[in-house]
């Protein structure tokens, strides 16, 4: 899915700037003030971008927008010309990507996916990148993630890693969890499992990401503080939950919430074990340093 609309700016603006986020709620819950009017972006042409996250960690290795949201698996790819916001992230606490199979299947545990098809939503996802360090032995499956229940339901792979929406809607195609790879990161670190955040290219000028990276963080508070207004609008992005209102609004508090308006040592440490474990498991091709824009 890709579409853009641009808020238009006052006249004599200059600058256009490309915000690229994934056609899911809890992203279109933060980007919510930023794109669709409620903040003063005087000189600012906001092009609003919608296309999912694989493929935005893929057109990140060009450039192509100033503003992206990236997986941290990702991320580790572009970090060269890249830097994080200091707000913006989805983190998951004591939850995350589901590795589910069918509820009929036989004993799925870890030891039984060693060498098995597993459908990932993208190999730059950190779905993918937990999923390795979790079973590093899986053979994996490159599925769009809107596929992925679908084709464990019809018995094509052993077991897939489910995101977005899919990780409450899981059940209902008659699939369980095998392990909730959140939950087992916290159990391994004591920390959340850092999914994604958003990256601004480190050649745009300073003052230009400072301010940028102020107004995200505007837009994430707006959303927050006008909750029911932010989710209506959100909803429409609710893929399966459209008409589940209490499921809609479980999910973004899910993704949107104090992680979310700010990392915090907490948040930043566990971006950095991230990276450090992705490296040393032999993931990454590079140690990374994860660097954010100065507030």
């Amino acid at each position: 899915m890709s579409s853009a609309v641009t808020t238009a700016p006052p006249a004599g603006a200059l600058t256009t700037v490309r915000i690229a986020h994934s056609p899911d709620s809890d992203d279109a819950f933060m980007f919510y003030a930023l794109t669709q009017g409620r903040l003063e972006t005087e000189g600012l042409a906001v092009e609003h971008v919608l296309r999912d996250i694989e493929s935005l960690n893929q057109a990140a290795f060009s450039g192509t927008y100033e503003i992206t949201a990236l997986s941290f698996h990702g991320y580790a790819h572009v970090a060269g010309s890249y830097q994080l916001m200091p707000s913006g992230a989805s983190f998951g606490d004591g939850y995350g990507p589901l590795v589910v199979c069918r509820e009929t299947a036989a004993k799925v545990d870890r030891e039984a996916l060693a060498g098995r098809a597993v459908a990932i939503p993208g190999r730059l996802t950190t779905a993918h990148l937990a999923l390795r360090l979790w079973q590093p032995e899986v053979a994996v499956r490159v599925v769009p993630f809107d596929r992925i229940l679908d084709i464990v339901a019809a018995g094509e792979v052993e077991a897939g890693v489910v995101i977005h929406e899919g990780q409450l809607t899981y059940s209902d195609q008659g699939l369980r969890a095998v392990v909730d790879l959140g939950a087992w990161w916290k159990e391994e670190t004591g920390l959340p499992l850092p999914l994604g955040g958003n990256g601004i290219r480190r050649d745009l000028d300073e003052a230009l990401k400072r301010r940028l990276c102020h107004l995200l963080s505007a837009s994430i508070a707006y959303g927050l503080d006008h909750r029911r207004e932010a989710l209506s609008y959100a909803t429409r992005y609710a893929r399966g939950l459209e008409d589940d209102p209490v499921r809609s609004d479980r999910f973004v508090g899910m993704y949107v919430n104090d992680w979310t308006r700010d990392y915090g040592e907490a948040g930043r440490r566990a971006v950095q074990l991230l990276l450090d474990r992705g490296f040393a498991a032999g993931l990454l091709p590079r140690p990374v340093e994860a660097e954010f824009v100065a507030a």
